[in-house]
Parts: C-alpha cells; sequence; structure tokens
C-alpha cells in the first residue's frame, strides 16, 4: 500500500529530475546561441554542469532527444510570442500580418533556435511527432486567420486556399534566412532584410485583394 512518506519521496525524486532535465535544455540552448547546433555535445553539456556524460543519458537517452526537447522548447517559445503579438487585435487580415511580423522578430532574436526549427542545421535529426504537433498548430492558425481574411472581404478567395498559405510562408521565410545569412546578430529593427518585413507582406496582400477593391478610385 502506497503511504503519504513514499509519495512524498517521488515527488520529490519527480520535482529534482525535471529540474535536471530543464538545465539540461537550458545549457544545450547557450551552446546553440553561441556556436550553432552542430556544437551542441553531451559531453559540452556534462562539463558545462559539472557532471560526467553517462549522466547525462539518465535524463536524454541520446543526443537527438536533447535537440528534441530544443525543438519543442523553440515552439512553445514561438507560439507564445506569437499570441501575445497578436492578443486583442481583429481577426482577419490584422491578425494575420502581425502574426507574420512577430514570427520575423522572433526569429531574429532567437537565431539559434529558429535555425533549428526552420531549417536542417543536424544531419539526421528529425522532431518527434508529438514534438512538431505544436509547429501544426501554428500553421493551422496561420490558414484559418487567412480563411478569416477571405470571409471579412479582406482577401480574394484565392487566398483561402493552400497554396497561399505555403506562398506567405516562402515570403516571410525569405525574409529571415536573408537575414540570418547576410546579418547575423543583427536585431529586427537594424536589419536589412526584417526592415522590409512590411513591405512584403503588402506585396502578399496586393497580390490577393479583391478585385473589386483594387479598382477602387
Amino acid at each position: 500500500m502506497t503511504t503519504d512518506l513514499s509519495r512524498g519521496a517521488a515527488n520529490r525524486t519527480e520535482i529534482r529530475r525535471a529540474a535536471v532535465t530543464d538545465m539540461i535544455v537550458d545549457h544545450a540552448k547557450e551552446i546553440l546561441d553561441e556556436d550553432g547546433a552542430g556544437a551542441v555535445t553531451v559531453s559540452e553539456i556534462a562539463r558545462r554542469m559539472g557532471m560526467r556524460s553517462p549522466s547525462v543519458y539518465k535524463y536524454f537517452d541520446s543526443l537527438n532527444a536533447i535537440y528534441d526537447a530544443l525543438f519543442a522548447r523553440g515552439q512553445d517559445l514561438l507560439l507564445a510570442y506569437v499570441h501575445q503579438a497578436v492578443r486583442g487585435l481583429e481577426p482577419g487580415l490584422e491578425t494575420l500580418l502581425e502574426g507574420n511580423r512577430a514570427f520575423v522578430r522572433w526569429a531574429t532574436g532567437e537565431q539559434g533556435l529558429a535555425a533549428l526549427l526552420f531549417w536542417r542545421p543536424v544531419p539526421g535529426f528529425e522532431p518527434s511527432p508529438h514534438t512538431y504537433a505544436v509547429a501544426e498548430e501554428l500553421w493551422l492558425e496561420g490558414r484559418r486567420h487567412l480563411r478569416e481574411a477571405v470571409a471579412r472581404d479582406e482577401l480574394s478567395s484565392a487566398a483561402d486556399t493552400e497554396e497561399a498559405h505555403r506562398l506567405l510562408t516562402v515570403v516571410v521565410s525569405g525574409i529571415v534566412s536573408q537575414q540570418l545569412a547576410n546579418q547575423p546578430g543583427v536585431g529586427f529593427d537594424e536589419g536589412r532584410f526584417t526592415s522590409l518585413t512590411d513591405e512584403v507582406l503588402q506585396m502578399f496582400v496586393h497580390h490577393y485583394t479583391p478585385h473589386h477593391r483594387k479598382d477602387r478610385p
């Protein structure tokens, strides 16, 4: 029979394990930010934590599992950042545009995580289905905002398609790619490419503006 004492001991063990697990991911993110995804190793994490490498494997069974935890943290941070940016805005086009601006801002400020989330810097690493579910949530939100913009007559019906959504992600991720490749470490407001974010978004809007609104004087 389980006693209150044994349950309390088990809870303390779980709390300690969760704390060490978070510390491992914290150190992995520091390495990622400093030197890129390829620099993240179990031995370097262990060195920074003052432990031996086998001890890290008590919490993560592989280096890829640590990358998966980093991927999950990045997606959670991005989702929270975008949600905060669009809170209180009108549904539809306003939310769509501000959400994409927030995406570019976040990626510019979190270049290590952005590279892990949106490119393939680690050969052989694929996020687990559970971890990738958050990325799919953000994708579905973007698709819904397009649909709402069409329903409000802010965009043409052609914008309510997978093709239009893919096009939007291509142009927005292109801003991030160019900025990170050519001016790494430069902030959103100062970036030669991120400073074009609004202009690029307006090009997308113009492409999908309903014809009857384009014809207005």
